[in-house]
C-alpha cells in the first residue's frame, strides 16, 4: 500500500496525502490492517479524532505501526457489542416478561449474538480488527455483591470466548495475552463489578468465600464498591466519604491472597486512599481520571493517585467526556495521561476505556421494540445533577475503535515508544502478573 492510500484510508485529508507518494516499509501491512475497509461508523469517529490531533504523515504512520506492533491491553472496558434481536424481545414484551426478564435478555443476545448470528459476528470480528486491541479486562460481573448477579455476564463472556477461541479467548494469567499477541487473537481477562458476597453476615471467613470461587472461574480483578455504600466502604455517589470499613480491610486482605487486584475505580476518595494503603499487593483505579484537571466523584484527588501509585498500581483514564472535562474529547484524553506522567511517573497510567464500540445494526433492531415504562432509577446509579453538555464530537473523538489514535496523540506529544508500550498495556500486564505472585 503506497503512502497515498494509506493517509487517505486514515482520513488525513488531501495536503498530507500529497506530501509522499513513496512506497510503504515493508511493515507496511501491520498499519494496514487497522486502516483498510472501515465501516462507515468507524471511518466517521477516525475523522473526527484527526480534525482534533491534525498528526504530520510521519506521526501517523509511526503511531499506526508502534500501535500494530504493541500488545494493547484496555484496562478496563467491554468487548464489542453486537445487535440485539428485536423480533425475540418484541415477542417477549407481548408475552408480558418483566422487566429483569427483559434486561437479562438484551445483555445476553449484546453480549452473545456475536457467536450466533452471522452478520452480528462479522461486526465484532471487524471492531477487534480495526481498534488493534490485544486484551479487554472485560466487565464481566453487573453491578453489586450477589454471586448470583455477579456469574451471569461472566458467563455470557466464558460462551463466547469457547465459542470463538479461534479468535478471542479467555485468558487466566497474563503469559496468555502475550500468546494471544503472537497468534495474531485477541482475548479477554475478566473483571467482576463486585466483590462477591454471601450476604449471610455469620463470619467474615463466610462472607468472603465466593472471592476464590470466582478467582476460579476466572476473575482476576473486582471493584471494591460500586457508587454507593456498601459493607466495604462508601462509593463516589455518597457525600459523606466515609472510607474504608473494618470488612473492607479483610475483603482487601483475602483479595491479596487469592491474587485478585482491588479496584477502587467507583469507590470514595477516602475509601480508595485508605484501600491504597492497606494493600499489600497493587491497587487499581482502573477507569477513572485525574481530580487534579477536574474533581469530578469518579475522579481521583493527587493523594488518592499518590497512594495508588505506592502500592504499586496505576490510574486507567477512561474515555468518557464528562469525567475528563475540558475539551472532553481525544486531546482531553491525552492531557489526562499526561498530567499522571508528569506527577507520578510513566509506570502509573494506563487506558481504561469504559466503552465499547456497538453494532450498526442496533439501532435499527432496537426500534422493533414497543416502549417501556419508564422505571425508578436505579439504585447503584443515583449520581449528582451534573450540567455538562456531551457532544457527539467529544464521544466519536475517543471511540473504543480508536484506539490507534491514542498511540498516534502520544507519540505527537513526544513519548517514547518503550513509554507508549507502557501506556498501551505494559503497566497492565506488570500489575497483573504482581497480584498473581504469591506472598
Amino acid at each position: 500500500m503506497d503512502r497515498r492510500t494509506f493517509l487517505q484510508a486514515t482520513a488525513v485529508g488531501t495536503a498530507a496525502a500529497a506530501a509522499d507518494t513513496g512506497s510503504a516499509s515493508p511493515e507496511g501491512d501491520a498499519t494496514e490492517t487497522l486502516t483498510a475497509n472501515l465501516n462507515p461508523k468507524v471511518q466517521h469517529a477516525r475523522e473526527v479524532a484527526l480534525g482534533i490531533l491534525k498528526p504530520s504523515a510521519r506521526e501517523l504512520e509511526h503511531g499506526l505501526r508502534l500501535h500494530a506492533e504493541s500488545v494493547v491491553f484496555d484496562a478496563y472496558g467491554f468487548s464489542p457489542r453486537a445487535a440485539v434481536d428485536g423480533d425475540a424481545l418484541a415477542a417477549a414484551v407481548a408475552a408480558g416478561a418483566s422487566p429483569i426478564e427483559l434486561n437479562d435478555m438484551r445483555e445476553d443476545m449484546s453480549m452473545t449474538r456475536c457467536v450466533s448470528d452471522p452478520e452480528e459476528q462479522s461486526e465484532y470480528l471487524d471492531a477487534w480488527r480495526v481498534s488493534g486491541v490485544t486484551c479487554i479486562f472485560q466487565n464481566a460481573g453487573e453491578e453489586g455483591q450477589d454471586p448470583q448477579r455477579l456469574i451471569k455476564r461472566l458467563s455470557h463472556f466464558t460462551y463466547a470466548t469457547d465459542m470463538l477461541k479461534q479468535f478471542v479467548v479467555k485468558a487466566a494469567v497474563p503469559d496468555d495475552i502475550s500468546e494471544a499477541k503472537k497468534q495474531g487473537k485477541h482475548c479477554l481477562y475478566m473483571t467482576g463489578n463486585g466483590v462477591p458476597l454471601t450476604q449471610q453476615w455469620v463470619s467474615q471467613e463466610d462472607e468472603l468465600r465466593y472471592v476464590s470461587v470466582f478467582f476460579h472461574l476466572g476473575i482476576r480483578m473486582m471493584h471494591l464498591t460500586y457508587q454507593r455504600r456498601n459493607m466495604i466502604g462508601d462509593g463516589c455517589g455518597e457525600e459523606s466519604n466515609a472510607g474504608l470499613s473494618d470488612f473492607g480491610r479483610s475483603a482487601i486482605a483475602e483479595m491479596n491472597r487469592i491474587g485478585v487486584i482491588p479496584d477502587c475505580a467507583h469507590s470514595g476518595w477516602q475509601t480508595s486512599l485508605e484501600a491504597a494503603q492497606v494493600s499489600s499487593k497493587p491497587v487499581v483505579a482502573s477507569h477513572s481520571v485525574c481530580g487534579g484537571i477536574y474533581p469530578h466523584i469518579r475522579s481521583k484527588p493527587d493523594e488518592v493517585i499518590k497512594a495508588i501509585s505506592d502500592s504499586g498500581g496505576y490510574i486507567g483514564i477512561c474515555c468518557i467526556p464528562r469525567y475528563l472535562r475540558g475539551t472532553g474529547d481525544i486531546a482531553a484524553l491525552l492531557d489526562h495521561i499526561d498530567y499522571v506522567v508528569k506527577k507520578f511517573g510513566i509506570d502509573r497510567v494506563a487506558i481504561g476505556t469504559d466503552v465499547a464500540y456497538t453494532s450498526q445494526n442496533y439501532a435499527a433492531e432496537l426500534r422493533k421494540v414497543p416502549r417501556q415504562p419508564k422505571g425508578r432509577p436505579e439504585f447503584r446509579s443515583l449520581w449528582p445533577k451534573d450540567d455538562f453538555k456531551t457532544t457527539a464530537a467529544m464521544t466519536d473523538s475517543i471511540a473504543w475503535t480508536n484506539w490507534p489514535l491514542f498511540t498516534v496523540g502520544m507519540v505527537q506529544r513526544g513519548y517514547s515508544d518503550d513509554d507508549i508500550r507502557k501506556v498501551l498495556g505494559g503497566n497492565v500486564i506488570r500489575v497483573a502478573q504482581e497480584s498473581l505472585t504469591a506472598g
